[in-house]
């Protein structure tokens, strides 16, 4: 009943101070069979991808300058999210929009964008879920702010 709760509190969030931001939010399911499990030991290399992720999603249209700095408050492929209240509502939203294998072998990055402080509630932090294709590398199936 709390995961439920917390997930329509999400999906009702609206920003705050006059400021309305709209996040295109796309789901675009992987085959789990095109994806390698990239398990917590090598969080670096999924850092290191998010440095070239993050600006190809968040810096584009009329607020782009505003996602220009950001930090990662977490990092963490979906099965690591288990009980841990922050992150594991994100696993059971990835679960449900493209099932358990692909969530598997999945990640979720949770950002704070400094530039939002005092402007905008639901802009202040992002997250995605991104995955590492056998043959192209990391990319972002799904932004939810």
């Amino acid at each position: 009943m709390n995961k439920l709760l917390i997930l329509i509190l999400f999906l009702s969030a609206i920003s705050f101070n006059g400021v309305e931001i709209s996040a295109q939010s796309f789901i675009q399911c992987p085959k789990s069979g095109e994806l390698v499990k990239v398990p917590a030991k090598d969080k670096t290399e999924f850092l290191d991808a998010l440095k070239k992720l993050v600006p190809k999603i968040y810096e584009q249209g009329d607020y782009a300058e505003m996602y220009t700095e950001w930090e990662v408050k977490a990092a963490v492929p979906f099965p690591n999210t288990v009980n841990n209240k922050k992150n594991e509502v994100y696993y059971e939203m990835a679960k449900n929009f493209c099932g358990k294998e692909v969530a598997d072998k999945s990640w979720l990055a949770r950002f704070y964008f400094p530039k939002w402080e005092g402007k905008s509630a639901s802009a202040l932090e992002g997250q995605i879920f991104a995955a590492k294709s056998k043959e192209k590398g990391w990319f972002v199936w799904f932004r939810y702010h």
